[in-house]
């Protein structure tokens, strides 16, 4: 177990949707002087993704070093032509596991690299649930994603370009790396900085597999007064359901916010299977209905939030690269209270408690034993999937590459730590 690594001094901005995502990513991508790194989960070649690629070949053109890491499962279809754009312009650009398709259908579904991290300069970096795509943005439509992404300036930033450096080293360096790393967090920070208290926390496939629901069961233990979470895809393992449960039933003031209109249909089936359970020791559900929801933050009592690229369902919580930060600040935490009770009161509805007869309690206590049982399983099931070490692969311009184009693993190998 690590010991979580607090920084004092961070201003923390919280940034809702695209709208106020992208301006903010794209202004300091602009005003690069040294250095871009980004990694994400989705890129698509809509009007965002372009207006990325500008970004980065303009910061590149300029002499800016730019690093930029996407998921092979999330950002399958780039064109050769984008990826020439950027590799011409000097974009070190790279593929995490690249798909294998099949019979046309994607293979390599599992442990992803799903963070959402942008580090400029060392000075400026964000963090949250939002991709390079135009349905995180309203005029996408009513398909459009409600979610959220946080800008960091202060002594995390440097924590969140380490970590994307450490991607793209080989496992053996990467873990040195990462202890070297650890080594050096152990260092105390200069007391007394203006700003917010936050924190970086992780979770891969090595030394971190369970960081991040650690953190949030913690926190739900800590809880005197109340918490609320939104979460996209809900189906938590037993011991945070359990540790919400104990905090309704002390008092706490537990809410989740969850899919009223999901991306997915089997999201809300899912969710639903633990309704009774939560509701009958006290827990309020809402669902937010207005669009999919796809934010994974929550907020406990009046100091303590998070944001970040982590679901709590199993693949977050067992397989995939996520990251998620940490605050501890009575303004941030106020700012995104007042978001999600608007959410609550605006655009989501209550679930209503099921009355139960005797049979169907008797019923309903059966299923959830078969259900809990697999919840407190399924984790382990799934990390015992196959882990072997995955590729990062380096794109090549598109001379090199096969017909199906760059994206489908017609590039140079390189092995990284997951």
């Amino acid at each position: 177990m690590h010991r979580l690594e607090w920084t004092d001094g961070n201003q923390i901005r919280l940034l809702e949707n695209g709208e106020a995502y992208y301006p903010a990513v794209f202004e300091a991508i602009a005003q690069a002087q040294q250095e871009v790194r980004l990694e994400t989960f989705i890129l698509f070649e809509d009007k965002v993704g372009l207006q990325l690629r500008e970004a980065l070949v303009a910061a590149a053109n300029r002499g800016v070093k730019v690093s930029l890491l996407v998921d092979g499962w999330g950002s399958p279809d780039l064109s050769p032509d984008y990826i020439d754009s950027l590799i011409t312009a000097g974009v070190q650009l790279h593929f995490f596991k690249p798909v294998r398709r099949l019979l046309g259908q994607r293979l390599n579904l599992f442990r992803r690299m799903h963070r959402k991290i942008v580090v400029v300069d060392g000075r400026i970096g964000f963090i949250g649930g939002i991709n390079f795509s135009l349905d995180h943005l309203a005029e996408f439509g009513p398909l459009a994603k409600q979610d959220y992404a946080v800008e960091i300036r202060g002594p995390l930033v440097e924590k969140l370009r380490d970590l994307t450096r450490a991607s793209l080293k080989p496992p053996a360096v990467a873990q040195r790396w990462q202890r070297l790393l650890h080594r050096m967090g152990q260092v105390a920070e200069p007391a007394g900085r203006a700003g917010a208290k936050a924190a970086l926390v992780v979770r891969d496939n090595h030394h971190h597999r369970t960081d991040i629901e650690r953190q949030y069961r913690l926190a739900i233990r800590q809880a005197r007064h109340r918490i609320v979470i939104a979460n996209a895809y809900f189906f938590p393992g037993y011991r945070l359901l359990r540790e919400l449960r104990q905090a309704a039933q002390r008092g706490v003031d537990v809410r989740l916010i969850l899919q009223g209109k999901p991306d997915m249909p089997i999201v809300k089936p899912a969710a639903s299977l633990l309704h009774g359970h939560l509701q009958r020791a006290g827990v309020r559900i809402f669902e937010y209905c207005e669009r999919p929801l796809h934010g994974k933050v929550a907020v406990v009592d009046d100091e303590w939030a998070t944001v970040g690229s982590s679901n709590l369902d199993p693949t977050s919580l067992a397989l995939n690269l996520e990251a998620n930060v940490l605050v501890k600040d009575h303004c941030f935490n106020a700012e995104l209270s007042k978001r999600l009770n608007h959410m609550m009161q605006h655009a989501c509805k209550e679930v209503p408690q099921v009355q139960l007869s005797a049979w169907g309690s008797a019923w309903a206590q059966l299923r959830g034993t078969v259900v809990f049982f697999a919840l407190r399983r399924f984790p382990g099931w799934l990390r015992s999937v196959p882990a072997a070490v995955p590729a990062i692969q380096p794109a090549r311009p598109s001379a090199s590459c096969s017909s199906g184009g760059c994206g489908d693993g017609a590039m140079a190998r390189a092995r990284v730590s997951p």
